[in-house]
Parts: structure tokens; C-alpha cells; sequence
């Protein structure tokens, strides 16, 4: 027999062990889930059309590896996060943004900070590094984002936008679609990850807000089913009602949370010099990508020079952090050991870095 894939949709914590919505001085409100409670923070930016969610395998990985901080953010007109114009997707404010939010979590006394961001997101972490944005900066990891690549592929960026379905019956279908289609090859981080993807066609509540419902809904069946459980002292471990399944809740159809084909104006801003502006940071640096063919000359020129660290893991797709999070967090911690900027956990032991 061969055992049908379970496509449902998974709630943030089973992978973060905080979620809060952050206002900063500017009044607009992010999205922040985070995991660890020690050492240097990883702040990761997602890529164009992900969410913070994006990044919850990896948080867990990472952090039975070293001593860290995950804190991942919804940017500005993604996932749940709400600012005074979520139109506005330059890479100036976006940066901007990043700066104002960890100054908003930790005031005028910073930990050690080692931007990572994927895609879009890389982008953005060059962008804040190269302004200067964050005082206690250790680090920079981009992820399968390298300038000459990323100018190329825009030509053909809105047709293949325009070649995704504009909706969904369920989370159930999108999930599927997004495994089925190899835009995230690993199943078990699709069923968080994609939540924070999509909204509802009909009310325009995110993903990530009906699932909270249901989980909210879920939890209190439990303690209702408990409470008369002791009242009447009759043993009935195990049974309670099962709350109503996900797909059955709610009728209406799923869309994509932002619509990226009106984000164009800004796509040239991201990736522009942004091969130049990496290699000017002058944090210790590190490139990941899903193959060596994305390289560019000032990249490859860089590299051959040593002005950064790069790491290939072939066999994945452009979300790499997602369809190999465990071998990414690998390469994240022996990073941060190699710079002597976290402690080990257990029994990890540095390698040798992939070039």
C-alpha cells in the first residue's frame, strides 16, 4: 500500500517558541517569530512572495547546532506585517526597515547580528549592511542571489508569475501545488511554509490568521473536553471532540498574500550593483548557492581573491534554506564557529567549508 502525503497545513510552533507583532518608531507593525534564547541572532530576510515562515526548519536545525538566536521577519507587505503602505517595496525602505525593527526589539543595546536573506531578501541584507543600518553587524549570508543572474531572470519574471494559479481550493491544494511544481521540494517545510503565502480571496485574512483561529479553536476544544472530564471524574484519556478539519472550516478559495507582478518597479532597485555592494561590506561574508553557474564576473573574481566564503549545494531548488534546511544550518554554524562568534552544541565539530 502506498501511503497518501499529507498536504495539510502546520502550525508555527512546532518550529519557533515566540511569535509577536513588533510596532516600530515608524508605526508600522512586523511579524517576528523567534527561536533561541542565547548567543548572536540570525535576522532572516525572506525572499520575494515567501514569509518568515520560510525560515522555520532551518531556526530548529540551526539551533541544536550552536548557541544562537532566530528571528525571522514578515517584510513590508508580506505575511502578516502591517505598515502605513505596503506598496512601497524599494530597497531603500525595505532596508530601512530592517534597521528600524532591530532597533524596536532591542533598543540601544544590540546582540551580535548576522543578517541572512534569500532572493529578494539577500538583497535587502546587502542593502542594510552597505547603509550601515545595523551598529552590531558580525555577519552576512545571502542565498542563491547573485546580480548578473537576478537582472537576467527578470525579463522572464512576469510570464512565469502569470504561469502560477491565481487560486487555491484549499491550503491543502497549494501546498501541493508548491511541492508538485518544485517551488519548495522539501513536504515537511511546504505545510508551514506556505501559509504565510496566501489569504483568503473572500475576507483577505492571511494564512497564517485563519490557521491561528483554528489552532485557537482547537486548543480551547481540548481544555473544554478536560474541564469535563475532571467534573464528571470519568476517564476518557484521549477522547475528545476533534475540532472541524481545516478544509471543511472554511469554504472560500485561497490567493497569493501579495500580488508580485505589481512589485516590478522595484525589481531593476534590488539587484542592481548589488555584486559590488556585497563585496564592500566589510562583515565577514558568505554566499549560498544551488549551483556554481550563478556566479558572476565580480563575484567569481571576488571569490578567487577570498573575499568571501561560498558555499554550493546542488541537487536543491532556488528556496535552498527550505529544500535542504538541515545542511544550510550546517553551513550557518560552521560560519559562526569559523568566526568564533558562537559556541558549539554537543558533539558538533566544524568542517571544512564547500567552495
Amino acid at each position: 500500500m502506498i501511503r497518501k502525503k499529507d498536504y495539510s497545513p502546520v502550525y508555527w510552533d512546532k518550529y519557533f517558541d515566540h511569535k509577536k507583532d513588533l510596532v516600530t518608531s515608524t508605526g508600522d507593525t512586523f511579524r517576528i517569530y523567534e527561536k533561541g534564547s542565547e548567543g548572536p541572532v540570525l535576522f532572516f530576510l525572506h525572499g520575494g512572495g515567501f514569509s518568515a515562515l520560510s525560515w522555520a526548519l532551518l531556526s530548529t536545525h540551526v539551533t541544536t547546532l550552536v548557541k544562537c538566536r532566530c528571528v525571522a521577519v514578515d517584510l513590508r507587505g508580506h505575511g502578516d506585517s502591517v505598515t502605513s503602505d505596503d506598496t512601497n517595496l524599494s530597497a531603500e525602505q525595505m532596508s530601512s526597515d530592517v534597521g528600524n525593527i532591530i532597533h524596536s526589539l532591542y533598543n540601544d543595546d544590540p546582540p551580535p547580528v548576522i543578517l541572512v536573506g534569500h532572493s529578494m531578501g539577500g538583497a535587502i541584507a546587502v542593502h542594510t549592511a552597505v547603509r550601515h543600518l545595523v551598529s552590531t553587524l558580525i555577519g552576512l549570508a545571502v542565498i542563491d542571489v547573485v546580480e548578473g543572474t537576478a537582472l537576467e531572470a527578470l525579463t522572464s519574471m512576469q510570464s512565469f508569475l502569470r504561469g502560477r494559479p491565481r487560486t487555491f481550493e484549499s491550503m491543502d491544494k497549494a501546498i501541493e501545488w508548491a511541492v508538485r511544481s518544485g517551488q519548495i521540494l522539501n513536504l515537511e517545510s511546504a505545510r508551514v511554509s506556505m501559509v504565510g503565502q496566501l489569504k483568503s480571496e473572500s475576507s483577505n485574512e492571511t494564512g497564517a490568521e485563519e490557521l491561528e483561529h483554528q489552532h485557537v479553536s482547537c486548543s480551547d476544544t481540548i481544555e473544554e473536553e478536560e474541564d469535563e472530564d475532571k467534573a464528571s471524574q470519568a476517564s476518557t484519556v484521549g477522547q475528545f471532540k476533534k475540532p472541524a478539519d481545516p478544509q471543511s472550516m472554511s469554504t472560500h478559495r485561497y490567493t497569493w498574500r501579495i500580488d508580485l507582478s505589481k512589485t516590478e518597479k522595484f525589481w531593476q532597485g534590488w539587484f542592481e550593483g548589488l555584486s559590488q555592494k556585497f563585496l564592500s561590506c566589510e562583515a565577514p561574508k558568505m554566499l549560498i548557492l544551488a549551483g556554481p553557474d550563478r556566479l558572476d564576473k565580480d563575484l567569481t573574481i571576488g571569490q578567487m581573491q577570498g573575499k568571501f566564503q561560498m558555499n554550493l549545494l546542488p541537487q536543491c531548488g532556488h528556496a535552498v534554506h527550505e529544500d535542504v534546511p538541515d545542511r544550510v544550518a550546517d553551513v550557518l554554524a560552521n560560519f559562526m564557529i569559523r568566526h568564533r562568534v558562537a559556541e558549539a552544541i554537543g558533539n558538533f565539530e566544524r568542517s571544512v567549508p564547500g567552495c
